[in-house]
């Protein structure tokens, strides 16, 4: 008995080690997002793969803030990507940290940095 709960205990294991190391896909990201004070929808498009818009915060209502085709990398995605708070393009990069949050950070050509979480709402 005890080696058959060794053995489901280690197929579990590789499972989660597998699933961890599963690379995310574009269609992930399709939903509606929380950054700060914002909320942010994301859907599939042809243009870049998928397109994120601002729908309410402070400012910005309407931008569009995929501004390139996100191309695959490591753990996520690389490209450029508009700041909601100042419309400012970041080269960034976005990795998921699980299934209802997304990691970004970049910088702008002008060495301004910033990073941050986007939550699922749904």
């Amino acid at each position: 008995m005890k080696k058959v709960c060794t053995l489901i205990a280690a197929m579990f294991a590789l499972g989660f080690a597998q699933q961890a190391l599963a690379k995310p896909t574009l269609e992930e990201m399709v939903g509606t997002w929380k950054w700060e004070s914002f909320t942010i929808k994301v859907q599939k498009c042809e243009k870049t793969g998928v397109c994120a818009e601002v729908l309410s915060g402070p400012k910005n209502v309407g931008l569009q803030m995929i501004q390139s085709t996100l191309a695959a990398s490591d753990a996520g995605f690389v490209g450029k990507v508009a700041h909601p708070q100042t419309g400012d393009t970041y080269n960034s990069r976005i990795s998921m940290v699980n299934e209802t949050t997304w990691h970004i950070d970049g910088c702008t050509t002008s060495n301004v940095c910033a990073s941050g979480d986007f939550t699922r709402l749904k």
